[in-house]
């Protein structure tokens, strides 16, 4: 059985896109600069900006999942001003690029592409850089699907952590559905081995919900108590962000629930019963 590689598998997505495979039985191989610890997967060492790795990571693949990306906002969980002007290509364009060509060489069967909902309309430099990476899968010679996404709810509670030190709140009161990556990489893994090919459903999260309320749900389940100031988006302005709602397939996680899964104060409280009883030292006695 051929290998099914996976670009972008150490991340959020990516990890939970990997889950799946194993879970369906599918042989994987991960594409990552640095080998992880599970077992049950294969690495390839290397980096997609540069190439590093990439020709011998396609041996014997028949399958390609591209989940990689490098946003910059998404890792510091925040916007800074450059953010406005310039976003970097090395994976998104260019590593698109070169792992289109090598796996043409190679005679990958399918070329599956992760990208983001409503770009067409997005205006940040990283909409831009997304685009165009997703324009040339779709000019590729290779078998290719396009499976776009809505914004992931743990780049929400990234965002929303991020604002906790201050007393208001200023937040658009524009509709979109996040969605949790978990649903995502069930919609992904299907799509990569149902037969079809091309553009593909659209996946966002079961709710339209305007960020004001997705806010307060935050605080509400945070127990935090701020100020929040609706701060009012033309139609254009609003999609020129990115806050759109999704018409294709629908997540099963709602934002509550998630927050609910991934409460900080459980997960500290599980880790210290998985530690259990712990002894007690002379200054504590």
């Amino acid at each position: 059985m051929a290998f099914t590689l996976v670009t972008g598998g150490t991340g959020h997505l990516g990890r939970d896109i990997v889950d799946r495979l194993v879970r369906d039985g599918h042989r994987v191989r991960v594409f990552a600069r640095s080998p992880g610890t599970r077992s049950d997967v294969e690495w390839a060492a290397g980096d997609l900006a540069t190439g590093a790795g990439l020709r011998e990571a396609l041996h014997d693949v028949d399958a390609v999942i591209n989940a990689a990306t490098c946003s910059p906002i998404a890792r510091r969980g925040g916007i800074r001003p450059i953010d406005f002007f310039s976003s970097p290509s090395a994976v998104d364009v260019e590593g698109t690029e070169r792992l289109l060509s090598l796996c043409q060489e190679a005679s990958v069967h399918h070329f599956l592409h992760v990208s983001i909902v409503g770009l067409e309309q997005a205006t940040l430099p990283y909409a831009r850089v997304k685009l165009a990476g997703e324009r040339l899968v779709r000019a590729s010679a290779l078998s290719w699907s396009v499976v776009r996404a809505m914004p992931f709810y743990y780049l929400l509670d990234r965002f929303l952590s991020g604002l906790a030190w201050l007393p208001v709140w200023p937040v658009p009161a524009t509709l979109f559905n996040p969605v949790d990556t978990s649903d995502v990489a069930d919609h992904v893994v299907t799509c990569a081995f149902d037969g079809l090919r091309g553009e593909r459903k659209e996946i966002g999260g079961p709710e339209d919900l305007d960020l004001v309320a997705l806010a307060r749900q935050y605080q509400d389940a945070r127990r935090l108590h701020r100020k929040i100031l609706p701060i009012s988006l033309s139609e254009a302005k609003a999609r020129g962000m990115g806050f759109v709602v999704s018409q294709g397939v629908r997540g099963r996680l709602t934002w509550a629930d998630w927050l609910q899964r991934n409460d900080p104060g459980m997960r500290r409280a599980a880790w210290r019963n998985r530690r259990g009883p712990q002894p007690v030292s002379n200054r504590e006695a």
